[in-house]
């Protein structure tokens, strides 16, 4: 017998003390989750511009899950070498082949669909695995080790 969410997202995560967040989240956890991605981004090394991007990324993201995904959705944030790498997976009806494929920039007066426009445009790289079973989003940005300048 398991125990097991048959509703969890099925993908691979390393298991090591790298994984800094795994939890499930709602409307109501929002705020809640894009602070803890912000504290453990920071602390990972990620500063200024960079920080900033890459949790406007991971919110959009979350928000998507929580329009579009069923209401609710499922964070994991890890270290994987000198890569900071958020998965974000929900259990919508998935995103058509079509709107996957559109890279163009919405325009200013599109009242949505800028999330995964701007999670690509502001993190390294972007995964999308979907389906009629759900969607899971991997973004990706590289961790710069900064050492203060000799003086």
């Amino acid at each position: 017998m398991t125990n097991a969410d048959p509703h969890a997202p099925r993908t691979v995560v390393p298991i090591e003390p790298a994984l800094l967040i795994a939890d499930a989240f709602d409307q109501a956890q929002v705020t809640e989750i894009r602070h803890s991605v912000t504290s453990c981004a920071h602390a990972s090394g990620l500063t200024g511009q960079r920080l900033d991007d890459f949790v406007l990324a991971t919110n959009e993201l979350i928000t998507n899950a929580v329009r579009h995904g069923g209401g609710r959705g499922w964070l994991r944030l890890w270290h994987e070498s000198d890569l900071l790498v958020c998965e974000v997976a929900d259990h919508g009806h998935g995103i058509s082949p079509q709107r996957l494929g559109d890279r163009s920039r919405p325009t200013p007066d599109t009242a949505g669909g800028w999330g995964l426009w701007l999670a690509r445009e502001l993190t390294d790289a972007m995964e999308v695995v979907t389906s009629t079973a759900g969607t899971t989003v991997r973004i990706t940005t590289g961790l710069t080790t900064q050492n203060p300048t000799p003086h």
